[in-house]
């Protein structure tokens, strides 16, 4: 009887795990079945062309392609398709700046001179490890330069010559004092890296991490290499889709050189909660919220931001990338193992609400659904059609319930109108956002430079104004009206 007793408990229990297994699957079933619909829609609406991966627990419970990796071959995205990270990159930059400090090959809390004997000491010795990870180093970005993609982007350079190109710039603010984003500071961590261990960025990155963790799809991307299964860039005017334009790849270097397929980038998360790369005490330096950034922080290649799940708040731990052709974003839920990694190869699009929207779906919460997107609508009007057909069209689109007026959408359009010499639609473009969000700075600031370039120095400066009053951290936007005073 006894025995016959265990047989009957081992069998209650396995069905229970049977059970709970079918349903524990069924649901990850109904949020993969959730997450195509959601990102068919973005893709049915010109908004994704790409690869997306989404686990949970840990587990891989939804990947794919939409659109395609090369528009010419007509050859679709897949989760093998290799994508330019940009700035993603940048994570893996940190790490191998924390391995090495683990190591006692350098101190994050030195002046860089002490590995860069040749940089100026003027700001040099001002400067830490901790200020170039933190972007807190007050070195100028070097893609924001006047006509950087124009005069410089294009050209190779070795790490010591590009170095040379903004290191006797001053200094913005004083190092530590606040944070402002900055590729030249990742930059010279790549060159530090190398200084240090006599190896190339590129060899010391796949002997530490790349090697040890199987990821052979990643790498440094180089433009003359023939790379299975690579994905295409491209760039987005309106509805026109063109090739993007060429970067050289010791360009972005240890900021954002690196290409990646979506499965590897999940080797890379799921690598993160071991000690396989770093100590825990090594990894948790990655994770600190060491400067505040607006709503979120910065640790070491990472945003760090917080999501509310009911009452509990998820520590989330992200970035972002964009490189000629390319929009990236990995976002990581520590607390439940939980990832979603968007890679894009059509320029810039919405890959944060589309990451917000997967999120919400793997916790049971409410998202919005995409909508249309009136900025392609509208920049495709008035670029081809003129000024008075374009604000006929917001007109009648407006307040059509498919179509979204999104900010960051209204903004790149105006921008690219700007660029082309349309600045009186460019102001029309700025002034819908002005109307939409009348409470963020930035969209005073567009309007005001679409403004001053029109020669329309009163609208501009009351626009810089209202930019400043409502983001007293718009610098730019103070210079701009420092020069205009100047100039009356």
């Amino acid at each position: 009887m006894k025995k016959q007793s265990n047989r009957s408990f081992l069998k209650s229990i396995t069905l229970c795990a049977i059970a709970f297994f079918t349903i524990n699957l069924s649901f990850a079933q109904d949020k993969a079945k959730q997450i195509d619909q959601l990102m068919s829609r973005y893709s049915e609406y010109g908004q994704l062309n790409g690869s997306v991966l989404v686990s949970e627990h840990g587990k891989v419970i939804f990947k794919k392609g939409y659109g395609l990796a090369n528009m010419e071959w007509n050859i679709p995205n897949q989760p093998d398709t290799k994508f330019r990270l940009g700035s993603i990159s940048k994570q893996f930059t940190a790490l191998l700046i924390v391995k090495l400090a683990e190591e006692g090959k350098l101190k994050l809390d030195v002046p860089i001179t002490t590995y860069l004997p040749e940089y100026p000491k003027a700001t040099g010795d001002k400067i830490t490890i901790h200020h170039l990870l933190t972007h807190t180093s007050g070195i100028p970005n070097y893609t924001s330069f006047p006509d950087f993609f124009k005069d410089k982007s294009r050209n190779p350079f070795t790490p010591q010559d590009f170095v040379k190109t903004f290191q006797d710039l001053p200094l913005e603010f004083t190092p530590g004092e606040k944070f402002n984003y900055s590729n030249s500071g990742y930059f010279l961590l790549g060159y530090i890296i190398e200084k240090i261990t006599a190896k190339s960025y590129e060899q010391y990155l796949q002997e530490t991490i790349l090697n040890p963790l199987k990821m052979t799809n990643t790498g440094y991307d180089h433009s003359d290499v023939i790379l299975k299964n690579r994905a295409a860039g491209y760039e987005k005017r309106g509805k026109a889709i063109s090739n993007a334009s060429y970067i050289d790849m010791s360009i972005p270097y240890a900021a954002g050189s690196l290409y990646s397929t979506v499965e590897d980038l999940y080797l890379w998360d799921q690598a993160l909660y071991t000690n396989k790369l770093l100590s825990p005490a090594s990894m948790d330096l990655l994770y600190k919220p060491y400067i505040r950034t607006g709503d979120e922080a910065y640790g070491y290649g990472w945003f760090l931001g917080e999501f509310a799940n009911g009452k509990d708040k998820l520590k989330v731990i992200e970035h972002g990338g964009g490189i000629n052709g390319f929009n990236t974003i990995i976002s990581r839920l520590p607390a439940d193992k939980n990832l979603v990694v968007i890679l894009n190869n059509t320029g810039g699009t919405v890959l944060g609400e589309m990451n917000e929207a997967i999120r919400a779906i793997l916790y049971n919460q409410p998202y919005q659904q995409p909508k249309r997107s009136i900025a392609l609508e509208l920049l495709d009007v008035f670029t081809t059609k003129g000024l008075k057909s374009g604000i006929d069209t917001y007109q009648k689109l407006k307040n059509d319930p498919t179509y979204g007026i999104k900010e960051g959408d209204i903004n790149s359009a105006g921008y690219q109108l700007l660029q082309t010499g349309k600045t009186k639609e460019a102001i029309e473009v700025f002034k819908i956002n002005v109307a939409a969000f009348p409470k963020s700075g930035n969209v005073y600031d567009s309007l005001g430079e679409a403004y001053l370039k029109d020669g329309n120095t009163t609208l501009a400066i009351e626009n810089y104004k209202k930019s400043i009053e409502l983001d007293p951290k718009n610098e730019s936007g103070k210079k701009v009206l420092e020069e205009i005073s100047k100039k009356q």
